[in-house]
């Protein structure tokens, strides 16, 4: 039946097992005929960009033995990978009850992420309401982010000089997808779900530290508008390695969360050591104006990558600007060694994630 193709692991032949897994005859679940009849790991967002956090996920719950169920917005390459790798298909819109509830039958554990955008409280809640209803769900592993440690109440509605002067002088509130994982927090919170929070600093794989600088990184400058700010970015490797490990034995985390950086804190001229190392290079950092580059970088870049869609346009660039003024203020000089009692490591380096960096390695390509 169309809809209903074998999708992921190896067959084995043609030969089907005599009695199906409980999982829900949806047309858009792509289900391997041959799969264990476990439970499934819900992901969501993993046909996102190879490399994200997602799409890691799933490839190590796959080494692992887990099942898994991809829950995607198109039926594309980025599917097939999925499907190819072992992973069952689902071809579904987040934003659209009937598909989430279909996405979580036979499902018990879900971790949750999605592209910033307008509608992504939308879409948790959504989510959570599904969950809920369900009534069975055993972790819902939401990766939200490092802000939510300190956007307590109490400084959400602080007189707006107070809060300037808090944030660093530079910015009076926090971004639209920053306050949308505030909302995403209090929902979980009150759904009454086993949630862990992933509350992950700047991603070494950030566009401040990757595909917005190409250009000046093709002429050896590290341009950007940090001043002498410190920085721990964490590899979204070790994201993703933290999140698995939840989802694979979650009651020692549930209802916690977890502040997550990378393992130093280092200026930008640090930095360009670490980019100097990996394009073979010297590379020099070059401080610039905070609201120019915001301009001139962020407003460019942010519309190639949104591929003309207006309100994600917007609310990415609203997003990529708090954040440039909240590290040029100096709230990302933050360190924590959660990540490390974790996982029993070190976090990975900022050099690490660079080397691992597939538009970074396309530059050293281009010498």
């Amino acid at each position: 039946m169309p809809g209903k193709q074998a999708a992921g692991a190896s067959r084995r032949g043609q030969r089907r097992t005599p009695r199906l897994p409980e999982l829900p005859t949806h047309p858009n679940l792509m289900k391997d005929m041959t799969m264990t009849e476990r439970n499934p790991i819900l992901i969501t967002g993993a046909g996102g960009q190879v490399g994200g956090v997602s799409r890691v996920m799933v490839d190590m719950l796959l080494e692992q033995g887990h099942p898994v169920r991809a829950f995607v917005r198109r039926d594309d390459e980025r599917a097939q990978s999925l499907r190819e790798a072992g992973a069952e298909v689902f071809v579904g819109d987040l934003l659209k009850l009937a598909d989430v509830t279909a996405a979580l039958k036979g499902v018990k554990r879900i971790y949750f992420s999605m592209t910033p955008q307008p509608y992504y409280a939308d879409a948790l809640t959504l989510m959570a309401a599904a969950a809920r209803a369900q009534g069975d769900i055993e972790a819902f592993v939401h990766l939200s982010n490092y802000e939510q440690s300190y956007m307590t109440l109490e400084k959400m509605t602080a007189p707006e000089e107070e809060l300037r002067s808090w944030l660093g002088g530079l910015v009076t509130d926090w971004s639209p997808q920053q306050r949308a994982h505030w909302v995403c927090e209090r929902v979980l919170d009150w759904s009454g779900i086993p949630t862990v929070n992933v509350r992950a600093t700047l991603f070494a794989e950030n566009p401040h530290l990757t595909w917005m600088l190409l250009g000046p990184l093709s002429n050896g400058e590290l341009r950007l508008p940090f001043g002498n700010q410190r920085l721990a970015p964490i590899a979204v490797h070790d994201v993703a390695e933290v999140c698995v490990k939840i989802l694979a034995d979650p009651a020692p985390h549930i209802s916690k969360s977890y502040e997550l950086t990378g393992p130093e804190l280092k200026d930008m001229h640090g930095f360009a050591e670490d980019y100097a190392a990996v394009l073979g290079r010297q590379v020099t950092y070059i401080p610039e104006d905070v609201e120019a580059w915001n301009e001139a970088v962020i407003d460019e870049t942010v519309l190639q990558e949104t591929l003309g869609d207006p309100a994600a346009a917007r609310h990415v660039a609203a997003h990529l600007k708090t954040q440039t003024r909240l590290i040029a203020s100096g709230r990302y000089d933050v360190l924590s060694d959660q990540l490390a009692t974790l996982l029993g490591r070190p976090p990975r380096t900022m050099r690490w994630a660079l080397q691992n960096n597939t538009r970074l390695r396309e530059l050293v390509g281009e010498k």
